[in-house]
């Protein structure tokens, strides 16, 4: 949470914001960066989440997907900016664009950098970056939701903002494509499979650090009509992600076992998308763009310190340690051919 007596702190003038959604990995951090810089928010969802609404935010209780619901929840009122963390599909931003044209200063529409052209054909990637996947539906629809929400800006005034977030983590979310079985195999001497040859590059986001960025984004008129990746700086090869996951577990030599994306995907085909989509590309993020409209942002937190963060919360919630069963058949079946055929 921000200091009070940071310099930041006290020199934004409140704003009236509602987050829809409030309690996701990104959306939590930017929930509490706000409601610690003094703006005045409300946040509206089902009340399924586990983590808390903070401490001075109001909470609305609502079915976002309920029109009748969501217009009841929210009677009359209107914001300065409304953040959409929930939606993934065209009918979801048609509904958006129904409910919130007329009755907020700015939209922010939280898309995903996984639109940007895959494979990337140069990096490091920008907002100028076509948006195109082929590989992963979960992209396709961010693609879609962006495409008719400009259409709403060019032809209806809509004050639409929208953010690309990569990959964001906090302390519950493990990295590596096992999760905690990932960690599980680690300590059990087992071997763990890494896609690809594990030397592609991949950026990871404390989600403290994006909400630094994101919430200096909301109220701002300038920011209307405009496009922001917010990522770290910070790049790592995946056979390096899993080492410091490794270390961070007390492992001082994982087995590290080479598998190819699309083996992986062809034995798996929940995870094939996101593998082929997105993780088995090198992605380098240029954020200029954003650091320009959000004077002295930066991500301060190393990923070197949010594994450790992440195993240490695992290790103090053992009731959490869940390990998948089919994910580790997947592994031993893969990592045994891999290493029969090296």
């Amino acid at each position: 949470m921000v200091n009070p007596s940071t310099p930041e702190a006290g020199t934004v003038a409140p704003r009236n914001i509602l987050f829809l959604g409030g309690t996701g990995v990104i959306s939590a951090a930017a929930a509490e960066r706000a409601v610690a810089l003094g703006h005045r928010l409300t946040i509206l969802n089902r009340g399924r989440s586990t983590r808390p609404v903070p401490e001075g935010a109001e909470s609305l209780t609502a079915d976002v997907r309920d029109a009748s619901a969501l217009r009841d929840a929210l009677g009359g009122r209107d914001f300065d900016a409304v953040a959409d963390f929930i939606t993934y599909t065209p009918d979801h931003a048609k509904a958006a664009l129904d409910l919130f044209t007329g009755r907020t200063g700015q939209y922010v529409f939280v898309s995903s950098a996984s639109a940007y052209q895959k494979p990337p054909t140069r990096l490091p990637i920008r907002e100028s970056t076509p948006l195109k996947n082929p590989f992963w539906q979960y992209s396709r629809d961010k693609i879609a939701c962006e495409e008719l929400f400009y259409e709403a800006y060019r032809e209806q005034d809509f004050p639409l903002t929208v953010v690309r977030p990569s990959h964001t983590y906090d302390r519950t979310k493990i990295a590596m494509v096992g999760g905690w079985t990932d960690i599980h195999r680690m300590r059990a001497g087992l071997p763990v499979m890494v896609h690809g040859d594990g030397t592609s590059l991949w950026t990871l986001t404390h989600s403290m650090d994006f909400a630094k960025a994101f919430v200096g984004l909301l109220g701002l008129p300038q920011a209307v009509g405009e496009s922001y990746t917010i990522t770290s700086d910070e790049y790592l090869p995946w056979n390096q992600v899993y080492q410091l996951f490794a270390r961070a577990a007390g492992v001082a030599d994982p087995e590290l076992v080479h598998v190819a994306s699309e083996t992986i995907a062809a034995h798996s085909p929940e995870l094939g998308p996101n593998l082929l989509g997105d993780r088995s590309h090198s992605v380098v993020f240029d954020n200029t763009k954003i650091k320009s409209l959000v004077p002295g942002y930066c991500a301060t937190i190393p990923f070197s310190d949010g594994a450790r963060e992440i195993v240490d919360w695992y290790d103090a919630n053992p009731g959490l340690q869940l390990v998948d069963r089919q994910f580790m058949d997947l592994s031993d079946r893969l990592t045994g051919w891999a290493r029969q055929g090296a």
